[in-house]
């Protein structure tokens, strides 16, 4: 069996994942945005799911240049990384620390990201799929502007509130 047959295998099995994953965060943002105080926050979450729906027309684009359809596979690490943040949602409403908590949740969603398609970019690279790597840098770019955006937010206001 050719390894790139293997390789080929994992890029599509993980581009259904970060698909789904984004499909999940596109319905989650909203919510996230409403139950935000900081008006700051809001607004990041808010410019995030514009982003979110561009970033999944490129993977859509991806699923095309390698002639797959694009499927969601259910993803359960952002299931639950979505869980944690909807449990922050419930368990600190009103409450000081409630944004600090939604950015740390929204954070770990970059993180983890930037890691899927940091990832996808090198196997793209690596199955000469120059296309397929330009989009999915383009979204890594994206991904890392918004995790700096909500550091700025955390560092300047939201963490200082949370420890008032």
């Amino acid at each position: 069996m050719p390894a790139d047959k293997d390789l080929n295998e994992l890029f599509l099995d993980t581009l259904k994942d970060i698909y789904y994953a984004e499909k999940q965060i596109l319905k989650t943002l909203p919510k996230m945005a409403k139950a935000a105080q900081s008006e700051k926050l809001a607004a990041a979450f808010e410019k995030h799911h514009d982003e979110t729906e561009g970033q999944i027309e490129r993977l859509e684009q991806i699923f095309e240049l390698i002639g797959k359809p694009a499927r969601g596979k259910k993803c359960d690490a952002i299931e639950g990384i979505i869980d944690e943040g909807k449990e922050i949602m419930d368990e600190y409403k009103g409450t000081q620390a409630l944004d600090a908590g939604l950015l740390a949740a929204a954070q770990a969603v970059e993180h983890y990201e930037m890691s899927r398609y940091g990832t996808l970019k090198a196997w793209a690279l690596k199955l000469n799929l120059p296309k397929a790597a330009k989009l999915l840098d383009q979204t890594l770019n994206e991904e890392r502007k918004t995790d700096e955006t909500l550091t700025k937010i955390a560092d300047t206001a939201v963490n200082y509130e949370a420890a008032a």
